[in-house]
């Protein structure tokens, strides 16, 4: 029996453990950053094993597990983040959160879940492997700074060759895996206006500054950063998403808060935005005679699927259709953003989607939803595929 195959049997063997381990996760949701008890469940998980733990690694409660094979080789990272959102849960699950108002409504229950199972079958193999695999289980990807970044510039994966990840979603196939080369997922950025104006009666408006007027001008007129100076090739979305100017019927407040985000394919382009979104600002005070406070910050990156490294996990992975998986499919560029992107900038390597769609759920709901749920038989997917692409990269 060759290794891998002893892995899958193994998986298969730990399948119903795994799914209780998301269970007691998605029960016990902790918010980013703040993950102590979660962080301590995984630690605890790996306490009478043979293999090197770190905690607290970067900024934050992210934990590294090295497992050292028989013999020098490849070093191969595997990611799976844990922090939860807060959101309060309306799915009709027996398990749901504990804690009101979080809840795992982006599969990092089940990330952790599987990787903590794959983690202990390949430790248990370890004799039959050569190398050395870096588990990294990683707090606060929801949140920004995240915490992939910390982890990445604290230089306990410097030894990386390659690195892996994979995310569940369960608006496509339970047995379906996508895989997108080359840019993957949007990069992010968030941005703060405040619009300080004159305030008075509504009255006499001539009176005032008004700050109201100004900030709805920076609403449309933002809209033509993209509409009118972007590649109608490129993939960039600039929204804004708040706009505060509470008061009454007969007062102009003298200040409006704005607040939103843009999200890019091509990384270049996040510099053109910012300095736009400035020139505008200057306009704005020029014709109101109003004073503008822009807070914008770079937040993720583009997560960029290296293609040579993405062209070999579709390889391996199309390896396994008809036995573990139905269906291996180039997936389109997507505009959410993860914080993978900061290990694939550093390293070599591919962000995997697992299809995860509950049985009999026709029009599921997406990721982040309140009524988030997956099929879990996925979690044994990702297990098997995330183990085939290291056991067959270690080789390589």
């Amino acid at each position: 029996m060759s290794v891998k195959e002893k892995l899958f049997q193994l998986l298969e063997d730990k399948e119903q453990r795994m799914i209780e381990i998301r269970r007691h996760l998605h029960e016990n949701p902790e918010l980013s950053f703040e993950e102590k008890n979660t962080a301590q469940f995984i630690a605890d998980f790996y306490q009478d094993k043979d293999v090197k733990v770190t905690t607290n690694v970067g900024n934050g409660y992210g934990i590294i597990v090295e497992i050292k094979g028989n013999g020098e080789g490849k070093t191969i990272g595997l990611r799976a983040d844990f922090d939860a959102l807060p959101i309060v849960e309306e799915a009709d699950v027996e398990f749901k959160s504990k804690n009101e108002g979080v809840m795992h409504a982006c599969g990092h229950d089940g990330h952790t879940a599987y990787l903590l199972t794959l983690g202990e079958a390949l430790i248990e193999l370890k004799d039959e492997w050569r190398g050395t695999i870096k588990l990294i289980h990683q707090h606060a990807e929801e949140v920004p700074p995240g915490g992939a970044k910390s982890i990445v510039e604290s230089g306990i994966l410097d030894d990386l060759d390659e690195v892996y990840g994979m995310h569940i979603f369960p608006t496509f196939d339970t047995g379906v895996i996508k895989i997108v080369s080359g840019n993957a997922m949007a990069g992010r950025s968030n941005f703060d206006l405040t619009i300080q104006g004159k305030g008075g009666h509504g009255a006499v408006p001539n009176k005032t500054r008004d700050a109201l007027m100004a900030g709805s001008y920076f609403v449309t007129q933002v809209q033509t950063i993209v509409s009118r100076n972007m590649s109608p090739m490129d993939s960039t979305v600039v929204s804004v998403t708040a706009f505060d100017a509470p008061g009454g019927y007969n007062v102009i407040q003298d200040k409006v808060t704005l607040r939103g985000t843009t999200r890019y394919l091509e990384e270049e382009n996040k510099e053109f935005i910012r300095e736009r979104m400035e020139a505008m600002c200057r306009g704005i005070e020029e014709s109101f005679d109003v004073t503008c406070t822009l807070d914008y910050v770079y937040d993720y990156p583009v997560v960029y699927n290296h293609p040579e490294e993405a062209a070999e996990v579709k390889r391996i992975l199309e390896g396994g259709v008809g036995n573990y998986l139905t269906e291996v499919v180039d997936g389109a560029p997507g505009s959410g953003s993860e914080d993978f992107s900061y290990y694939l900038l550093k390293t070599p390597g591919t962000f995997i989607n697992v299809g995860a769609r509950p049985v009999g759920m026709e029009d599921p709901y997406p990721n982040h939803h309140p009524k988030f749920e997956i099929n879990e038989d996925a979690l044994l997917i990702c297990a098997k595929g995330l183990g085939d692409v290291v056991l067959s990269r270690l080789e390589a």
